[in-house]
Parts: C-alpha cells; sequence; structure tokens
C-alpha cells in the first residue's frame, strides 16, 4: 500500500517520516521514487531538526533535490512552525497581492 492509501485508510499518526516526507514530495525522480527521495533526505540530515534548519543551499546537495523542491521543502517547514503559534497573527490577514475575486 502506498503512502496516500496508508494515510487515508490507517490516519497520518500510522504513517513514518519517511512516508510524511514522501506525500510532501509528491513526486521523486527519475532515479528515485518519492519514498527512496524521502528516505535519502531523512538519513542525509540524520534528525528531523536537523532536516528543519537545513537552508535551500544544503536540500541541493541531495542528488533529486532541485531548487523547486527545497523551496518547496523550506515552505512546508515555515507552514508547520506557524501552525504551532496559533496565537500568533496570521501573515495572510496582511496579504495585498492576493486576487479577491
Amino acid at each position: 500500500m502506498q503512502p496516500r492509501e496508508r494515510l487515508e485508510f490507517l490516519g497520518e499518526e500510522c504513517l513514518s517520516d519517511v512516508e510524511l516526507l514522501a506525500i510532501l514530495l509528491r513526486t521523486g525522480t527519475k532515479k528515485y521514487s518519492s519514498l527512496n527521495l524521502a528516505l535519502e533526505i531523512l538519513q542525509h540530515f540524520e534528525t528531523l531538526d536537523n532536516l528543519r534548519k537545513a537552508s535551500i543551499n544544503e536540500l541541493r546537495e541531495i542528488s533529486g533535490i532541485g531548487l523547486a523542491k527545497s523551496i518547496e521543502i523550506r515552505a512546508m517547514i515555515e507552514f508547520g512552525k506557524r501552525i504551532q503559534t496559533t496565537n500568533r497573527k496570521r501573515y495572510w490577514t496582511n496579504v495585498k497581492y492576493l486576487d479577491t475575486k
């Protein structure tokens, strides 16, 4: 069963860090599946805290992680931080460039 199916039927609590990251990555590369790529990332940084602190350039050192994926990873890490700070005023309340149609 693939990670998305496991999440749907078993819930996110039942998934490993590798499976959760693979879902967020969405796709792999010609060489690696999203699961293999997620495993490579987690092995490279050794801990989730190290991954949390990784810069875009440090992420790009991993084969299969280019600029787009490194930016997506940094964005999801930042979004997770913001979710944890529920008492903070949300950034989207001040965004002027959103289409309001």
